[in-house]
């Protein structure tokens, strides 16, 4: 980490877009000339009751109805309606983190400062982050990278705690012939995303995931966004628990702007063999959310 993680931003004080500054049209053009077939991959998982969520800081997924047809045809009715009109609505309780979403740049501090010379006291208010809310992040459509790291030990996934360092990386991309550029988004299968909804005991008990080199040399390609079939992306527990705590969120969304996309569903993209592709994502513009679930797709 640095010691003044409030001037790091190389596009200037106050910034709110981080890394997606690097996005060009030219590379959304690029992206989308890696789309031969038409296929689409759904990167995403249904957001369901009993979805798994990371205590202490997150809240289960529950979903009500509001309103039911029958109920309101006959309030309906009651208000002179003769056409027997129903509607369903319902309401949903849930944080921004649970199923496969996205992170604001606000979802992490070090110390007092969030990225962008911004600070918790500016910045987070009683309705919200008045600063790098999840409405900031651009629509992105990009060239992504899936990089398979689940069998780099052997087996079909990666275990528990085990840290997937910047070696890998490297090694996992000049096997594929692959190179990360500016703009990418880049998405790492560790194959513990089979736990997601199958069981969640297992898929919240550690995760293999990033460690903070792996992390910095991802960064320091120029991605836009680093994803997996994770709970949180890093390895937990990480490789100094628990002197130190999540320091890839606060490496990636302080330090470096770029976004972190969790619990995404990669398998179809591996078995299909697949590493490059045009990426696209579009959160949704939660006012001052720290993230937002979204649904990421892949272009073949």
């Amino acid at each position: 980490m640095t010691n003044c993680i409030h001037d790091h931003s190389q596009w200037g004080p106050g910034d709110q877009l981080g890394a997606a500054n690097q996005l060009t049209p030219e590379m959304t053009l690029a992206a989308m000339a890696l789309g031969t077939s038409g296929e689409i991959v759904d990167l995403s998982h249904v957001i369901e009751n009993g979805a798994p969520f990371m205590a202490p800081n997150q809240t289960p997924y529950v979903i009500t109805s509001g309103a039911t047809a029958r109920n309101s045809m006959k309030i309906r009715a009651a208000m002179g309606a003769t056409n027997e009109v129903g509607a369903n609505l319902e309401r949903v309780g849930m944080t921004m983190h649970v199923g496969t979403h996205i992170d604001a740049l606000g979802h992490f501090s070090i110390g007092e400062h969030l990225y962008g010379d911004h600070t918790i006291d500016e910045s987070v208010g009683d309705f919200g982050l008045i600063n790098l809310g999840v409405e900031n992040i651009p629509a992105m459509v990009t060239r992504g990278l899936c990089l398979d790291v689940s069998g780099l030990d052997g087996g079909e996934h990666l275990a528990a705690g085990r840290p997937i360092s910047a070696d890998d990386l490297q090694r996992v991309c000049e096997a594929c012939d692959v190179a990360p550029q500016p703009g990418d988004v880049v998405l790492l299968n560790t194959g513990w995303g089979r736990y997601f909804m199958t069981d969640n005991a297992t898929y919240l008990e550690g995760e293999p995931g990033l460690d903070e080199g792996g992390a910095k040399w991802l960064t320091s390609q120029g991605v836009v966004g680093i994803g997996a079939d994770n709970m949180a992306l890093e390895v937990l527990p990480g490789t100094n628990h628990p002197a130190v705590m999540m320091p890839v969120h606060q490496h990636c969304l302080v330090e470096a702007g770029v976004h972190i996309i969790e619990n995404m569903a990669l398998g179809e993209l591996v078995q299909k063999g697949i590493t490059a592709f045009c990426f696209v994502v579009l959160p949704v513009k939660f006012k001052g959310a720290t993230g937002c679930p979204v649904r990421p797709i892949a272009i073949l």
